[in-house]
């Protein structure tokens, strides 16, 4: 069969260095993306099939069995627990999804090679590896920037609105998603250009290299267009390595970490100096209960083990006056190993996670609270501990 058989807007050939590429844009969340996929395959039996995906997101959909694997206190101990917890709310946003439509998200993706291996045609996994990719992009962004991505994560996973099949269909279209892509680029450029523009480059890139004359390529909709631009510009091969590392950013958190102990312990020092050692002691006892007092309150609407909440207590004003862990990932570790998540907590989350109250049941959740809640209150504490001694410190330096 002929590519020009394929009669859908999704499918897109295009004609560069003598070999011939067949894009196949999809939604993610769809089963007519799905259908889409192994129509294509089946009718154009390609010499190879590439998918956008790399090796840790291929394994997540095909291991159901992966987080029996997880081990919780070692994620907690790589610092890496903001990362499974970001990566989990856009999961069980877009779960939530398939779920309406009766899809799993990837289905498509995952489609495309099973249908490969069924027509015994080889598959390439061609995405970005996905750390990297949101690493990058979290780099990429401001503090405020964060923040604003962070609420618009939580506002749209606990949203009650549904898509439709048509809906979807819509987004698919390229009016559409242009459009969604220039207000990405708008609101958040450098996300854009990370989420986006790289990975466009990447795909692309990947897909010249693999072997064969005819190539299916499955990918997100919205990489249609920056892929062909890129496949039929051809050229000289990309340094892949330069949008594979993680840049090194100034840095400006360790800078404010180490200095906020250095002030706290110089500004006690002045107090003592200028005040005596009694307004030094009373000035060290109130970091010790503003930073806490607020952390253990923290871990206590958590509804944490009870000795996550006397950790917190204990441990937030040390940590508060250290950038090397924070109070938040000592009491992670502390209710993950008093009160370890099962396997089912694993296997549940993404679908528990679009409820606030399960965030209290199920003990991953309870783990993330146990994290979340105790590094707000420590941050609160140190804050409003720093600007009283700087104040007590400011009055010693105008009596003396």
């Amino acid at each position: 069969m002929k590519s020009s058989d394929v009669k859908s807007d999704d499918v897109h050939v295009v004609e560069a260095d003598g070999r011939q590429y067949i894009l196949v844009g999809t939604a993610h969340v769809s089963q007519e993306s799905a259908d889409l996929v192994r129509e294509v395959i089946e009718r154009e039996q390609p010499d190879v099939v590439c998918v956008e995906l790399d090796e840790q997101r291929y394994k997540a959909l095909t291991e159901k069995s992966r987080w029996e694997n997880l081990d919780i206190k070692q994620v907690i101990k790589q610092k890496q627990l903001p990362t499974l917890i970001v990566n989990l709310m856009l999961s069980s946003y877009q779960k939530r999804l398939g779920g309406k439509l009766g899809v799993l998200p990837g289905t498509e993706l995952l489609e495309a090679t099973k249908v490969a291996k069924e027509q015994d045609i080889p598959f390439e996994l061609c995405d970005r590896n996905v750390r990297t990719t949101m690493l990058r992009a979290w780099n990429s962004m401001s503090f405020w920037k964060k923040n604003n991505l962070l609420a618009a994560v939580v506002a749209s996973m606990l949203s009650k609105d549904e898509l439709s099949e048509e809906e979807l269909r819509q987004l698919r279209q390229q009016d559409v998603l242009s459009e969604m892509m220039n207000e990405l680029a708008t609101a958040m450029p450098n996300l854009k250009r990370v989420l986006i523009d790289e990975r466009d480059v990447y795909l692309a890139e990947k897909i010249r290299r693999v072997k064969g004359q005819r190539i299916v390529a499955v990918v997100g909709a919205g990489h249609v267009e920056g892929m062909k631009k890129m496949l039929l510009e051809g050229g000289d091969p990309v340094d892949l390595a330069t949008i594979e590392e993680i840049p090194k950013k100034f840095p400006l958190a360790k800078v404010i970490g180490w200095a906020v102990p250095v002030i706290i312990v110089a500004a006690l020092g002045w107090i003592g100096y200028t005040k005596g050692s009694d307004a030094m002691g009373e000035n060290a006892l109130f970091w010790v209960a503003v930073n806490g007092v607020p952390a253990a309150i923290g871990a206590l609407v958590a509804l944490a083990h009870p000795l996550t909440i006397l950790i917190a207590l204990l441990a937030a004003p040390i940590t508060s006056l250290t950038p090397v862990i924070g109070a938040g990932y000592v009491t992670a570790f502390v209710q993950a190993w008093f009160s370890p998540p099962k396997v089912r907590d694993f296997q549940t989350v993404a679908d528990e996670m679009g409820k606030a109250g399960n965030w209290w049941k199920n003990r991953l959740l309870k783990v993330f609270l146990a994290f979340i809640l105790p590094t707000l209150g420590s941050l609160l504490g140190t804050y409003v501990g720093l600007a009283k001694i700087l104040g007590a410190a400011a009055g010693g330096s105008s009596g003396s």
